[in-house]
């Protein structure tokens, strides 16, 4: 059995305010044909499918689009998850109708954990058990209870983690162990998961959110059962295996979320199992939209716009000017370098501007160049609070964001 694992899909997403579904769909036909080309029997997708958890009617038909040509194909199932950019109700709304297609849906965790495993099948015979498991609410796994430390949250929250995965894992352990006395040895568990595991690698600008309020770093690849034969994971959007885990993996996204990505080589894993011990190997993604990050003096600037034309780039760029000169029309004078070439600016940083703007008249710094954990450290700071009671009123402030980012506006 081959199984197809991809993640971070982020149907919706835009750069600085253009839209980008002409790539999502080129990603979209390119998987389809890959999973075609390779012969996959199951497609994982672990979750954040969309960027919103309202997403648009357009970001919506290419999803569905894609699971009526996969369902078509010879991929005889498809697992989706919910990541925490996703609305558990709108993945699970339909999920009835896409059963029918031998697409299952896990929007969120449910009172039922036997809602989160599957048998999947070959001519009525198994041939996989799947613990499909999405990403688990702070209020899924954790209850509040008065005088609570910072401490006991933290641990409260590993637990809740663990244990899920502990329990969902064992009804898997004994429908493998039921298989195997029925004579179907070899069934391989596989599980799913969106969450951040201890040493994770991550890049400037990728978008990926915080998930939980404070550090959950002890939670390594010691943290899963030991009966898990493949865990395909999602959040993290850099390709990478888990410690020394080789069958815990990241897919990581499948186009560059930002310009930190923007030179990284994407990937989806393909993991073939002829029995519980899965041949692994990664499947590069190609680039469909070029993005070039071009940081120096005008005259840097210039050579490499120059050089970009030659090569008749269509390059997105994002452009950042580190000479010591104060240029006002920076803007202008690049548009006029770029005459006639197919490439658009999507940012300019004028840093010499900016730091100068900054040092003279702080209150002129845009929202574009802070998040929101600056914006509350510049509130905090105009309001003298002292240095003292910052931390707890940040990590006070961060679960608010977190709620707030998680709340299912969808679900009713």
């Amino acid at each position: 059995m081959k199984i197809l694992h991809t993640s971070d899909w982020h149907i919706g997403r835009t750069l600085y305010g253009r839209k980008r579904y002409e790539e999502f769909e080129a990603f979209l036909t390119w998987l389809a044909e890959t999973v075609q080309q390779n012969e996959i029997d199951t497609l994982l997708v672990a979750g954040d499918v969309f960027d919103s958890s309202a997403p648009s009617n357009r970001a919506q038909e290419l999803y569905y689009r894609f699971l009526c040509r996969i369902a078509a194909s010879c991929c005889r199932h498809v697992v989706v998850i919910a990541g925490n950019h996703d609305s558990p109700s709108f993945l699970n709304a339909p999920k009835e109708l896409l059963r029918v297609l031998n697409v299952y849906v896990v929007g969120s965790m449910s009172d039922i954990l036997e809602d989160e495993v599957f048998v999947l099948h070959k001519d009525d015979k198994p041939e996989a058990i799947v613990c499909a498991v999405p990403y688990l609410r702070d209020k899924d796994i954790r209850t509040v209870e008065p005088g609570e430390t910072i401490d006991d949250k933290y641990a409260k929250l590993a637990l809740g983690l663990k244990n899920h995965y502990a329990d969902v894992c064992a009804i898997a352990e004994q429908q493998q162990a039921e298989f195997k006395s029925a004579g179907h040895d070899g069934i391989p568990i596989i599980a799913m998961g969106h969450l951040f595991t201890a040493g994770g690698k991550t890049v400037d600008g990728d978008g990926v959110r915080v998930l939980y309020v404070g550090s959950l770093a002890h939670v390594g690849e010691d943290f899963f059962p030991p009966s898990i034969d493949y865990l395909a994971l999602g959040h993290l959007h850099v390709p990478q295996a888990v410690g020394n885990a080789d069958h815990i993996r990241y897919c990581g996204s499948p186009l560059p979320m930002g310009y930190g990505e923007a030179t990284q080589e994407k990937k989806v894993v393909l993991a073939e199992f002829n029995s519980t011990t899965p041949n692994i190997q990664e499947i590069p993604v190609p680039c469909f939209q070029e993005l070039v990050r071009i940081v120096g003096s005008l005259d840097d600037i210039h050579t490499k716009l120059e050089e970009l034309k030659k090569e008749e780039s269509s390059a997105w760029l994002e452009i950042e000017y580190t000479g010591s000169d104060i240029i006002g029309n920076l803007r202008e004078m690049l548009d006029e370098a770029m005459a006639g070439s197919a490439m658009e600016i999507r940012r300019i940083k004028n840093r010499c501007v900016m730091d100068r703007v900054i040092r003279t008249a702080a209150e002129n710094e845009t929202l574009d160049d802070l998040d929101v954990d600056d914006v509350f450290e510049r509130c905090l700071a105009v309001h003298d609070v002292s240095e003292d009671q910052r931390p707890e009123l940040l990590l006070a402030y961060n679960e608010v964001v977190i709620g707030l980012a998680e709340d299912d506006i969808n679900a009713e």
